[in-house]
């Protein structure tokens, strides 16, 4: 057992099996001696739902993933080069590519026995649309072991909105006819700014508290596995005791069935050895009284 196969194989794992199946693991591997193993996979996070279905999309569905991770290039390298004949293309295959891949990952999910609504699906789409954008994030998601999902860069959607936009020479024609609408364009823009910024520290802090909620959570199953682990423990104690009482008390009634054999013949020997003193009695006193010859 090692790292990167028990990894592997607990990040393929519905939410909630996941777990017990870490704990047990670790449990198998400080068993075995190997306590920074274990200690390794004890620090294993469990994915979301979200997570974990988009993970299970990039290791059934591996031939759509990399023509997900293709787009991705190509989106990137239009964008870079303004390419806005051709960003637009692939825009919109990005579009239909991305729905039809969600759709296929909620389809996925519910054949596994774990059925997500329409909220997980928009995250599972959130984290294609991120893994369009970003080399890194293909990359995260291509390794199947998301515990999260994933955001498309802050700028990516705003410039490829701009580039596929409209021909420039028209923007610029109306900016000339309406430079107050330029000036309030600016200032939305700087406001759309700000509140990004925002949401970005949000976000941050919401993540941070959701990562310290799963923590507790982790903390929490791994101390109900231990107080089960007890439970099973002093079952199978009582189990084995019940035995024991079980069979002490079939020596008592077995013991106590000889003691009162033994004492009904005691009482018989007694009773027969009395009947043959009488006798023995009788026998003599005829002896004494009968006449000499």
């Amino acid at each position: 057992m090692d790292l990167e196969s028990v990894t592997d194989e607990l990040y393929g794992l519905r939410p909630d099996r996941f777990t017990a199946a870490r704990n047990a693991r670790a449990a198998e591997a400080r068993r075995a001696g190997d306590r920074a193993l274990a200690d390794a996979v004890r620090a294993l996070r469990r994915p979301t739902l979200a997570a974990w279905v988009s993970n299970l999309l990039v290791r059934e569905r591996p031939e759509e993933a990399r023509s997900l991770a293709r787009l991705g290039d190509g989106l990137r390298r239009a964008h870079q080069d303004l390419d806005g004949a051709r960003l637009r293309k692939l825009s919109r295959q990005q579009h239909v590519l991305v729905t039809a891949l969600a759709r296929q990952a909620r389809q996925l999910a519910a054949d596994a026995g774990q059925p997500v609504g329409e909220d997980v699906q928009h995250e599972v789409e959130a984290t294609l649309h991120a893994v369009l954008a970003d080399p890194a994030a293909a990359d995260d998601w291509a390794s199947g072991r998301l515990v999260k999902p994933l955001s498309a860069p802050v700028g990516f959607g705003a410039a490829l909105a701009d580039v596929t936009a409209p021909p420039p020479e028209r923007r610029t024609a109306r900016r000339t006819e309406r430079p107050a609408q330029e000036q309030r364009e600016k200032q939305e823009g700087r406001e759309r700014a700000r509140r990004a910024r925002e949401l970005r520290e949000e976000l941050r802090l919401a993540e941070k508290e959701a990562g310290a909620r799963e923590e507790d959570r982790d903390r929490a199953a791994a101390d109900e596995e231990h107080a089960e682990a007890e439970l099973r423990e002093a079952t199978e104690r009582v189990e084995a005791l019940t035995g024991e009482l079980k069979e002490a008390e079939r020596l008592r009634r077995t013991a106590d069935e000889r003691v009162r054999t033994a004492r009904q013949r005691s009482h018989e020997a007694e009773r027969a050895a009395r009947e043959a003193g009488r006798r023995a009695r009788d026998a003599a006193a005829r002896a004494e009284g009968a006449p000499e010859k």
